[in-house]
């Protein structure tokens, strides 16, 4: 237990390096961020529930989707290229998708307007979940410490969840290909 305790507090300045203190190893601080660049969910887990809303002020639930197949994709911000191929690719694919007997719903941390305007300019078909207060994505081990060009801040991690009919995470997409996200899905059920 001590030694996890360290491990999340001493941040060393070497990348590669393992330091041992008091008979305990510790991480590096990058080492770190990278274990911390993935949810701690995975398949066989059970879905954290949420009550939300969606974009127009609807109300969502985990429960709704009972006997669907949810496609819960999570974006970093509205209107960016890579969201926008992203959510884009699977509005192209959407009867595909559905067809499959998925249901589609998106989240990211911008406000409802933002989130509006998004789905408005690019005529998505299906919900997107504006968590700005970031309690659905930190459930979901999805909003944490990211690296940009040397700086470090909290943000959204692109990442993908496929909850089957009774609410057990399935699939785990961390390996996002933004312009052919509905094709990587498609494959894993073929």
């Amino acid at each position: 237990m001590a030694q996890s305790f360290f491990q999340v507090y001493y941040f060393s300045p070497n990348p590669i390096k393992k330091t041992t203190i008091f008979g305990f190893q510790f991480q590096t601080k990058r080492k770190l961020l990278n274990t911390l660049n993935m949810t701690h969910l995975k398949p066989g887990d059970k879905a954290p529930d949420f009550n939300t809303v969606d974009e127009l002020g609807n109300s969502l639930k985990l429960s709704d989707f009972a006997g669907k197949k949810l496609i819960l994709f999570s974006y970093p911000k509205a209107m960016t290229p890579g969201c926008t191929n992203e959510a884009c690719n699977l509005r192209d694919h959407y009867k595909e998708l559905t067809e499959k007997g998925f249901t589609i719903v998106g989240i990211s941390a911008d406000d409802s307007k933002k989130q509006q305007r998004f789905k408005d300019k690019y005529e998505f078909p299906f919900p997107l979940i504006p968590d700005t207060e970031k309690d659905i994505l930190k459930a979901y081990g999805i909003w944490g410490p990211k690296k940009l060009y040397g700086r470090e801040y909290d943000g959204i991690h692109r990442t993908t969840f496929v909850i089957d009919e009774q609410g057990v995470i399935e699939k785990v997409f961390t390996k996002v290909k933004t312009k052919e996200h509905a094709e990587q899905i498609l494959a894993e059920y073929e």
